[in-house]
């Protein structure tokens, strides 16, 4: 039987493939529609309704407060359940944004930071993404400038004060 250890290992190894694919080919329906949408998501699909079914019963904790959600996460196993969990609706998310660019002939030059932010930060990166698609759809429609220059401003926050704070520092102390 393998340790949680090891299917973290293999499970991250996997994502990050799938996250090296859509960076580097997510301009490629294949990359975007099958690969990162569909197999990989399936497969930590499977993994993650399988930890459940095998461990749920190993903990006390529950969703009804953090102290509770802390309780069910000291249980390595149902840990790694809920890294699988961001694993699997991350990709899914970024090959969305791949794929919703592609549909809006966003180049994909400008849309791999974005994927990168969503590997990293999840929500962060999509915000990247919407401000992205909305900037570049909005100069379809209108005026290019103010759009723009109001998504490099929030992009630039968006991608620098997760980074801050992961790194351990206060982003109001290196902004003074």
């Amino acid at each position: 039987m393998m340790t949680a250890d090891q299917i973290f290992r293999i499970c991250n190894m996997l994502a990050s493939l799938g996250w090296l694919m859509l960076i580097f080919f997510g301009g490629k329906r294949w990359a975007s529609s099958i690969v990162a949408a569909v197999f990989l998501p399936l497969l930590f699909a499977v993994i993650y309704s399988t930890l459940l079914l095998t461990h749920w019963g190993g903990s006390n904790g529950n969703f009804n407060s953090l102290a509770g959600v802390a309780t069910l996460f000291s249980n390595p196993w149902l840990l790694l359940a809920g890294w699988v969990h961001y694993l699997a609706f991350d990709l899914f998310v970024g090959s969305w944004e791949a794929r919703d660019a592609l549909a809006h002939r966003i180049p994909h030059l400008a849309v791999a930071p974005c994927l990168f932010l969503t590997f990293l930060f999840g929500p962060a990166g999509l915000l990247l993404y919407l401000l992205l698609r909305f900037a570049l759809t909005a100069k379809q429609r209108r005026g290019f400038l103010a759009p723009l220059v109001f998504v490099l401003m929030v992009s630039a926050a968006a991608a620098f004060i997760p980074a801050w704070i992961a790194a351990g520092q206060n982003p109001r102390q290196i902004l003074q």
